[in-house]
């Protein structure tokens, strides 16, 4: 077939098209303006079954609107922190709206829109007849009401449910240039005029109408493009650039510099051109003054592009408690099935999310954070993190570090090691980070299960330093080998109290010996103890003293807990979420649980307040507020990560300072602000004066007299035992023992002469155990004996006889006393005393 032929059979083809669907677009034009009659008219053609085929109505479905997040000033005022969205739009009322823009979109779009039912005669025709001849150049001539019901149509495929692919498809299906689809289209605005009025109508093109980019609806154009600029203070000229965009956006915007047809070296040419035409048709439909006309038009295009903050990015040094807020929602599954629909809820659903962040304290934790820890430091991966939890609630009041916060790959690549995703005081599952060994700050938990199991604060026990052997574990089994842990310094602890002031390892070794580590572990799970990287809790010997990594959150929920008398309650950060119609949203809660006995709690709050008194290892961190703390140092070896935990009754704060990777030993490092080792001692006590000031704190509830008892217990009795028999028999009875060197005694060389104390001592007490030198014999009982048979039996020592006068003749010449007494043990050759009857 000729292509003559072929131009021939499409142009008729076209033509046919044209006749059938005008026959339908006249039947809805008249059904818009006289239902009865055009039906009526055409009751006999087959125009009236398409006609009455076609759906008749489009449901309105909410718009993508992005999420805020909020934290609260001083004053009780919120602050915006950032916005989450995938279209930027923020929905507003007819009064939020300028006239200005509501008489452009009219004049230029639709100016017959008050007048007629929902669909332009004159358009449609002009429209219909275009794009059947000329497919490549399809044509506009909607209505505003065809082009809301178009845009209604697409915002409905986006937030329908499904996967993306089923979304893009029915994106797809609701854009399609097609006979079909402009009569559907046709017929829903008419449906759609009998529902809404003409404002709402207008209301609601202008806030789900393109603006390019992200962009969209009037009052998120207006702000983005003009600095700011609410919607209802727009000028009239800037009202017709924005309403220019709509016809198209890639064309007409206006944040585009560098665009050779649109961009500031022609001063915005396209869209000055399109705004110019549109304020033409404001005069020409009387919706504006000549005067206002000529003002408006010498005017020249000037954007101010106002990019609005999205993403966590935008939070500044709050960035990192904001993406823990994010992933709190990610996390949670009343927010949606999947992490996916979890995430589109917070980008489309136009929520309100009011968080726990407290301002006042997060600026003063940022600061005492910056000022005394650097982002970078090229002599280490230096990391530096504080978080403060609210006892009794969960509520997470401020969160820092000392990096500055991004998740976007380019930015990160781009701005170097000051930068990250990574939120150091939180779980792998909500900000990517493994978490830290948290050092003698984890001792607490020991300390916890030394009460728990009976023990008291004041019962002794042996801390010296030394090999551990052996320890009780009723999940793995018993522990077994050697474990020789170091010391800070040379003090040593035996009872509870001290091993706590003083941060002894040796001395909570001696009481995790005496308890069974798998409860330990059970304590600290009990507070919310776990890993952060996922991993189950382990408890070797060595985790006594803080080796499992954990998050600096984590650690302060837990010393929130024992703050608050023993009651622990899981981390949180969001207090109230409004949707997008001011309806309630339940956020998610935290769980309480009661880690320890209140008399426990108690217990343990007093031995941690002494770690701010006298040679404390906390002094540095005293506030000097007068508000009681507890609290616990933590260093790990060779000073790789080092904390500083504490709480009052009203905030807990967690400061970690360490490597985020690699083993710098801070103790051998100095930063600006002074010791990297003691930087935690200068960024705690201020966060919590901030506290101290605004909230103070009572006191912590006093323990019974019971956590003061002091048990006593008998020491055996091992004279003429071995050394090690000897030990084995006083350590079975709950003491420590010491070699107390050689004595003198009449037993024989090597063997235990005896024990000091002896008798009983406070159980755990150490020992001390003597052995013979064998330099003493037996005193004989001589006692009855003639003189001469005593001195006999005394010829090993130096014997002297006093007389005592007799008038028995039976005790002449016998002895009748002896000094020393007879089996006293004495040196030989001591000088020794008889006495002898004598008559007169």
């Amino acid at each position: 077939m000729a292509d003559d032929d072929r131009t021939l059979l499409g142009a008729t083809g076209a033509f046919l098209s044209f006749v059938a669907v005008s026959a339908v677009a006249a039947v809805l034009v008249a059904a818009a303006m006289t239902p009865a009659v055009a039906v009526a008219g055409v009751a006999a053609t087959g125009s009236i079954d398409m006609f009455e085929s076609l759906p008749d109505y489009v449901a309105i479905g909410e718009l993508a609107e992005g999420s805020n997040i909020y934290a609260t000033n001083a004053d009780g005022t919120f602050h915006k922190l950032a916005t989450f969205y995938e279209q930027n739009r923020e929905e507003v009322g007819w009064e939020a709206m300028s006239q200005f823009a509501k008489d452009a979109a009219v004049a230029v779009e639709d100016p017959r829109f008050y007048d007629h039912g929902g669909i332009d005669l004159q358009g449609t025709v002009r429209a219909v007849a275009l794009t059947l001849l000329d497919n490549e150049d399809p044509q506009g001539g909607s209505s505003i009401t065809q082009q809301y019901v178009k845009n209604v149509r697409v915002q409905n495929a986006v937030m329908a449910p499904g996967t993306e692919e089923e979304r893009e498809t029915a994106v797809a299906a609701a854009i399609e240039t097609t006979p079909e689809r402009k009569l559907q289209e046709m017929r829903m605005a008419i449906g759609l005029e009998k529902k809404y009025s003409k404002d709402e109508i207008l209301r609601g093109y202008l806030n789900i109408a393109y603006f390019g980019g992200t962009v969209y609806g009037i009052e998120a154009a207006s702000k983005y493009y003009f600095g700011g600029v609410s919607a209802k203070d727009l000028t009239l000229e800037q009202a017709a650039s924005l309403i220019a965009i709509v016809n198209n956006p890639e064309k007409f915007r206006l944040d585009r510099p560098d665009n050779e047809n649109n961009g500031t070296a022609n001063a915005f040419g396209a869209n000055h051109t399109r705004r110019d035409y549109i304020l033409d048709k404001m005069l020409e439909h009387k919706k504006i003054t000549a005067e206002q006309h000529a003002a408006a038009i010498a005017v020249p295009v000037v954007p101010a592009i106002t990019p609005p903050s999205t993403g966590c990015q935008a939070a500044g040094g709050s960035g990192f408690f904001c993406d823990y807020v994010y992933w709190t929602i990610r996390n949670d599954n009343a927010f949606g099935a999947t992490p996916e629909e979890r995430d589109e809820r917070l980008r489309r659903g136009g929520l309100d999310i009011y968080t726990s962040l407290d301002l006042e304290l997060q600026v003063t934790t940022e600061a005492a954070v910056n000022e005394n820890v650097p982002s970078v430091d090229p002599r280490f991966d230096v990391g530096a993190a504080a978080v403060t939890v609210q006892p009794g609630t969960g509520r997470v009041l401020a969160m820092a570090q000392n990096k500055v916060f991004s998740n976007d790959p380019e930015v990160l690549a781009a701005s170097g090691p000051g930068w990250t995703s990574v939120n150091y005081n939180t779980d792998i599952d909500y900000g990517g980070s493994s978490g830290f060994q948290p050092g003698s700050t984890y001792k607490v938990f020991t300390l916890a299960e030394w009460l728990n199991a009976g023990h008291s604060l004041r019962e002794s026990f042996d801390g010296r330093k030394r090999a551990f052997t052996r320890f009780p574990d009723s999940c793995v089994g018993d522990w077994s080998g050697s474990y020789e842990p170091r010391n800070d310094d040379g003090r040593i602890a035996s009872n509870a109290v001290n091993a706590t002031k003083w941060s002894v390892n040796s001395g909570f070794m001696a009481m995790a010996a005496q308890l069974d580590l798998c409860k330990i572990k059970q304590t600290a799970e009990a507070f919310g103890i776990h890993r952060a990287d996922g991993d189950p809790l382990q408890m070797n010997p060595g985790d006594v003293l803080g080796s499992q990594e954990v998050a600096p959150i984590t650690m302060a929920a837990a010393f929130a807990g024992i703050a608050n008398g023993g009651l622990t309650c899981s981390p949180i950060v969001i207090d109230r979420i409004l949707d997008r119609t001011g309806a309630e949203v339940t956020p998610p809660a935290s769980t309480c649980r009661q880690s320890v006995e209140p008399s426990v709690a108690a217990a343990m709050a007093y031995a941690m307040q002494e770690t701010f008194s006298g040679d404390g290892t906390a002094v540095a961190s005293n506030t000097y507020s007068g508000v009681p703390h507890i609290g616990k140092t933590g260093t790990t070896d060779f000073a790789k990560d080092t904390w500083m935990i504490g709480s009052s009754t009203v905030a807990a704060t967690a400061v970690w300072v360490g490597n985020v990777n690699y083993d710098a030993n801070l103790r051998e490092l100095r930063f600006e602000s002074g010791a990297a080792a003691t930087a935690r001692h200068r960024i705690w006590p201020r966060i919590m004066a901030n506290a101290d000031a605004r909230w103070g704190g009572a006191a912590f509830a006093e323990p019974d007299d019971s956590a003061f008892r002091v048990v006593l217990a008998d020491i055996p009795d091992v004279r003429g035992k071995t050394l090690d028999e000897a030990r084995s028999l006083i350590e079975d009875a709950g003491f420590g023992t010491e070699d107390a060197g050689p004595q003198d005694s009449e037993l024989p060389a090597g063997q235990v002469s005896g024990t000091t104390p002896s008798g009983s001592a406070p159980r755990g007490s150490v020992v001390g155990v003597h052995t013979s030198n064998g330099a003493l014999v037996l005193m004989p009982t001589v006692i009855g004996m003639k003189e001469k048979d005593a001195r006999a039996a005394l010829s090993a020592f130096a014997v002297t006889t006093s007389v005592q006068p007799v008038t028995v003749p039976s005790q002449d010449g016998t002895v009748s006393a002896s000094n020393p007494a007879g089996g006293t043990p004495i040196r030989a050759g001591s000088a020794v005393t008889i006495t002898v009857g004598k008559l007169p």
